[in-house]
């Protein structure tokens, strides 16, 4: 009868709410040997690792599924099935599990066997201990990126937005929503306030879409594109003759957007001639073309973005005090990416998503350097930054951001310390001038390939985030 787990760990961790988010090294350790379970147990907990131990291969199957996330450690010989037998079956579950073989001095060749056959790594009694906490350490590292690659492929396809086109679950973002909801169908002027790519244009079309205008025209008009010259005759329209070169009657795009939603992008850009008289359009809902003495009344919505703070008094040289109250009337405030970082694993995934599809291309596996970058970069272009990166990504015209190595205070260490640190950056600064390959990098470095593999493990790199990823000016 198979033998209750030592520990009550559970193999599977809860479905996460994030999509890219780092977690404890998990294992399921197998051996029939009592004494040596007992001491990996002690080991892995006293290194941090979540342990769930089994006496037999056929008591731990059971949690083993595709959505595993941890390390499978198994001795090769043990009764009933043995860790041959559970290796085989596991792959028939998912290749992608990692598993460490345990192998007594005669199991070595076919241990190696199963590493061309799959099987992460293999350790020979007796083991140290900190050879069983590196292998499994670096298999976790490895298992993680698979199952976050499958969930980013599967968000990136499966991601529905509502009828509010905002993704994200921060609570900034749920407010936003929520109040576009409210304010939909009330014909109210709406200010948006953001810097540049955080979706204030996303915001007019909502609102347009959401309102009973949502079959009239939604016009748009950039005021910072606009030359001061012609801004006046396109939002006001003119009548043949009104100036030179007037040949025939314009309708202004104001006029146009009358029954639809006109919406100011850059509003902060406008003239300051111009924006008396928007002033006197918002207040009375009429228009007078130039040229023209006709007065003509409009039924329309206004919805203006700025990347300012027009409330600012340092503004009021350039932007109109009573206009800013006019169009005050309620305010959206979009926040950087900087300021709700908890949603861009999610946005990641949908624009890879959508470039995938819009490229006719696969989404690639995402290194843990570029994991590092979305949730470090301060993304200065917002979401629209973001969704370029995405783009290049599934291009794959985009080397890997180096890894940066965690901040390490040195000048609290002892000497010897220091020296290790020292060691581990110049190897780390050499992979990534060669962009991970190992002949470049021993010839770089001067030393055995034997030492080079002993020096990564005892500094925990892990060569393959360089794979591909050089640094400016290497070749």
């Amino acid at each position: 009868m198979p033998r209750a787990p030592d520990t009550h760990t559970p193999a599977s961790a809860p479905n996460r709410e994030h999509i890219l988010r780092p977690a404890v090294a998990h294992a399921v350790f197998i051996d029939d040997d009592d004494e040596l379970r007992r001491a990996a147990i002690q080991t892995l907990k006293l290194h941090g690792i979540s342990v769930e131990a089994h006496a037999s291969a056929r008591a731990a199957l059971p949690a083993l599924n595709r959505d595993f996330d941890g390390v499978v450690v198994t001795d090769i010989r043990m009764p009933d099935m043995d860790g041959l037998e559970l290796f085989q079956r596991l792959r028939d579950i998912d290749p992608d599990i990692p598993v460490i073989l345990i192998t007594g001095h005669g199991d070595i060749a076919t241990a190696v066997q199963c590493m061309r056959e799959g099987a992460y790594d293999f350790l020979s009694k007796p083991y140290p201990a900190d050879r069983l906490v590196a292998a499994i350490t670096h298999a976790a590292e490895k298992r993680r990126l698979v199952l976050e690659n499958r969930r980013l492929r599967d968000a990136a396809f499966a991601i529905d937005a509502d009828e509010i086109p905002f993704i994200g679950s921060t609570p900034a973002m749920q407010r936003i929503k929520q109040t576009l909801r409210h304010i939909a169908d009330a014909d109210v002027d709406v200010l948006v306030e953001g810097e540049t790519g955080t979706g204030k244009e996303v915001v007019a079309t909502a609102l347009h879409r959401l309102s009973r205008r949502r079959n009239r025209a939604l016009v748009a008009i950039n005021c910072g594109a606009l030359p001061e010259s012609v801004i006046e005759s396109e939002l006001f329209g003119h009548e043949a003759g009104a100036f030179t070169g007037a040949q025939k009657k314009r309708i202004g795009r104001i006029e146009h957007a009358s029954g639809g939603t006109l919406f100011l992008d850059e509003i902060e850009s406008m003239p300051l001639a111009v924006q008396v008289k928007l002033l006197r359009v918002l207040e009375s809902r009429q228009i007078t073309p130039l040229g023209s003495n006709e007065v003509r009344n409009l039924d329309l919505r206004v919805v203006a973005a700025t990347k300012e703070d027009l409330g600012n008094p340092a503004i009021r040289a350039k932007f109109r005090e009573d206009l800013f109250y006019r169009l005050n009337v309620v305010t959206i405030r979009l926040p950087p990416l900087r300021e709700r970082r908890e949603d861009i694993p999610l946005l990641f995934a949908h624009y890879l998503g959508h470039a995938s599809r819009r490229f006719h291309r696969d989404i690639p596996d995402m290194p843990a350097s570029i994991r590092q970058h979305l949730m470090t970069h301060d993304w200065p272009g917002n979401v629209r930054e973001l969704a370029h990166f995405a783009e290049r990504v599934v291009l794959g015209v985009l080397n890997a951001p180096e890894p940066e190595p965690l901040p390490v205070p040195t000048q609290t260490m002892s000497l010897p310390e220091r020296i290790e640190h020292y060691e581990a950056q110049l190897i780390r600064d050499a992979l990534a001038a060669h962009g991970g390959d190992v002949k470049a990098t021993l010839d770089a470095l001067g030393i055995p390939r034997k030492t080079f593999y002993d020096k990564l493990q005892r500094h925990g790199i892990d060569r393959q985030q360089y794979v591909g990823a050089t640094t400016p000016g290497s070749v």
